[in-house]
């Protein structure tokens, strides 16, 4: 007999690993009650429980349990493996699963995962667009299925479920030839299988179940779907308040790498958004070119900094600047609340028409602006200087 897994959640990416830690903090009772994480550093936690059983407290339940599917880039696993540093002090469990790289490793993963993504109860995916976690949601019998954020990317998923269109990325483009349909095509079934699980308890028909999205993001959930917003309380209770420094931190985006903004338009951006507003860091992302970032530092004297954790712990914990400038991205949601009551002003600069590549998605310019303009609390910049860059 399967004993059943009261909870599995499947992070790809740093930043779903932090929204499922925020989506788990707000099951598990006030902070106060929990000890805190010493300075933010991972490997504490045995410090921490010590010090809370010579207390006299009770140990606490086993908490979740969550899969890291990493990427293959450097980056993402180095800030994959500090935020599981991060979950374990939590209490939670933590599974790495390599299942990229080729060979049988998709194969492999999916064989030692099956029990548990069966026997689930609750089932937590951070990206319902990665083909990767859609195969494992076709072996979901979970009664309840929960969303947490993988940046603006909710947004789309939000609105295509609604539609009851296919999940797509929204700066994806379709292309490939004939082997990227010939894929597409064979792929078909399971995505639609995917796309089926997602169907809320109010729908009709096998499969239907409590869906929940948490997140940061300013969406409206759709009949049947349950909408609760990530306020970032976790973060808030355990990190910062930050020291502040005189200047500005730019926050860098993957826009050149996915395809959207040519890169001699971003450069200039850049340059002049640091010139006009005292800017003297950059907060890489981390799915940046070490050949973008060294051009970016030659052309504007800027101090690149590869952050080991994500964004909003790396600003909370501090010393961060009191102006945090950003393009349209996760942050300029995110920020707001993870720095609530701080001083810390966010503004974001808008992206040019004229900075879109000629392969950009038909859709890139609405979704953009879609971001910008939805962002909760923070400051747009003047016009002129989202366009002096062209």
């Amino acid at each position: 007999m399967t004993r059943p897994v009261p909870a599995l959640a499947f992070v790809e990416s740093p930043v779903q690993l932090l929204n499922v830690l925020e989506w788990a903090h707000g099951h598990a009772g006030p902070a106060a009650a929990r000890p805190p994480l010493l300075d933010g550093i991972p490997g504490q936690g045995g410090r921490c429980a010590a010090h809370a059983h010579a207390a006299g407290a009770e140990p606490e339940a086993p908490g979740l349990r969550i899969v890291v599917l990493p990427p293959t880039d450097p980056m993402s696993r180095g800030q994959l493996r500090r935020m599981a540093g991060l979950a374990r002090d939590e209490g939670h469990q933590v599974q790495w699963q390599e299942a990229r790289g080729g060979g049988l490793a998709p194969l492999k993963a999916l064989a030692a995962l099956a029990r548990d993504v069966r026997a689930a109860r609750t089932v937590v995916v951070g990206d319902p667009f990665s083909r990767y976690v859609q195969l494992l949601l076709t072996l979901v019998r979970a009664e309840e299925l929960v969303v947490v954020d993988d940046g603006t990317a909710t947004m789309e998923f939000i609105t295509q479920t609604a539609r009851g269109e296919r999940l797509v990325r929204w700066h994806r483009v379709g292309g490939g030839g004939l082997p990227g349909r010939v894929r597409e095509l064979a792929y078909a079934p399971v995505s639609a299988a995917a796309r089926r699980r997602f169907r809320p308890a109010g729908a009709t028909g096998r499969g239907a179940r409590r869906v929940e999205v948490f997140t940061s993001m300013p969406v409206t959930a759709h009949s049947g779907m349950t909408l609760r917003v990530n306020d970032f309380s976790w973060t808030r209770a355990r990190f910062g308040p930050p020291r502040l420094t005189r200047g500005a931190d730019l926050v860098g985006t993957s826009l050149v790498e996915t395809g959207v903004v040519e890169p001699d338009r971003y450069l200039e951006a850049v340059r002049a958004l640091a010139e006009e507003h005292g800017a003297t860091r950059y907060f890489a992302h981390r799915r940046e070119s070490p050949e973008k970032l060294r051009a970016l530092s030659e052309a504007t004297g800027l101090e690149i900094v590869r952050p080991d954790l994500p964004l909003e712990l790396i600003a909370r914990r501090g010393p961060v600047g009191r102006t945090i400038i950003s393009f349209p991205s996760t942050v300029v949601h995110t920020l707001p609340y993870a720095l609530s009551g701080t001083g810390v002003t966010v503004a974001v600069c808008d992206v040019d028409p004229g900075w879109l590549t000629g392969s950009a998605s038909p859709r890139a310019r609405g979704f953009l602006a879609g971001v910008t303009e939805t962002a909760r609390d923070v400051r747009r910049l003047p016009a002129r200087a989202a366009s002096s860059a062209g």
